[in-house]
This record gives C-alpha cells, sequence and structure tokens, in this order.
C-alpha cells in the first residue's frame, strides 16, 4: 500500500516526539544487540513480516551470521533523521555506518553507509520492529 504524501512528497506527517523517541530507544538497543553479536536480540527489532526487496527476516539471520563468523567487533552508528506517521507505520529516515574489525586479522573496515535512507517500522506487541516496504 503506497503511504499518501504529505506537503513535502515525503509519506504522512511529521511523527510525535513521543513516537521519535520510542524509535531511538528501540534503534539504541538493536544497536547495543548488534555490537553485543546477540543475533536473537536484533531479530527480536524486525518483524516477521518484514519484506523488503528481496530481504526477509531469515535474509537478515543469514546476514547476521555472516557478519558475526567474519568480525569479532562490531560497531554501529545510526542517526533518525527524521520520522513521519502514515497511519499506523512509522516511515523512519536514517544515516548510518556499519564497521567490523576482521578476525584473526584485526583490520577494521567499512562494511555497510548509507544517508536519509527510509525504513518502515510497525508496533507488533506493544513494540516497534522494522517491516520493510512490503513490495
Amino acid at each position: 500500500a503506497e503511504a499518501e504524501q504529505g506537503a513535502t512528497g515525503l509519506p504522512g506527517n511529521p511523527a510525535p516526539r513521543t513516537v521519535v523517541l520510542e524509535l531511538q530507544q528501540a534503534l539504541a538497543h538493536a544497536i547495543e544487540r548488534f555490537q553485543a553479536l546477540d543475533e536473537a536480540g536484533v531479530l527480536r527489532h524486525v518483524s516477521d513480516r518484514y519484506r523488503s526487496d528481496p530481504l526477509t527476516k531469515p535474509a537478515i539471520r543469514e546476514q547476521l551470521r555472516v557478519m558475526f563468523a567474519v568480525y569479532d567487533t562490531l560497531q554501529a552508528r545510526v542517526r533518525i533523521d527524521e520520522a513521519r506517521m502514515a497511519g499506523d507505520q512509522a516511515w523512519v529516515y536514517s544515516t548510518g555506518e556499519i564497521s567490523g574489525r576482521l578476525r584473526w586479522l584485526g583490520t577494521w573496515t567499512s562494511i555497510l553507509s548509507w544517508q536519509h535512507e527510509p525504513e518502515v517500522a510497525q508496533r507488533e506487541q506493544g513494540v516497534w520492529r522494522l517491516y520493510g516496504y512490503q513490495q
């Protein structure tokens, strides 16, 4: 379902401050679990119905397993640039970078970086979970 476009051409309307704070708390917890190499902890923040072609929750699980095997230390720096509400969905635009220290080599490398990329989150059982674009 396409979200209605606001005056800015972006979906919905600016999210209330309380929602932004909840999203920031969820993000902080997900980053903490990621940096602790806690696969289950990270995946608790992803809906079982997650879909952003070609990614699904099982594909994210596999990516985490590979990263946790290849890197002995991971670091994520993610900033929420903007959050907008379209119905019960939060469109979260973030900028960030993930880097890791290669196991056995000790070399730090950038793994992934992005700027102002959208991701959809939705409340499930009272908590915010990543939901994807559902294409």
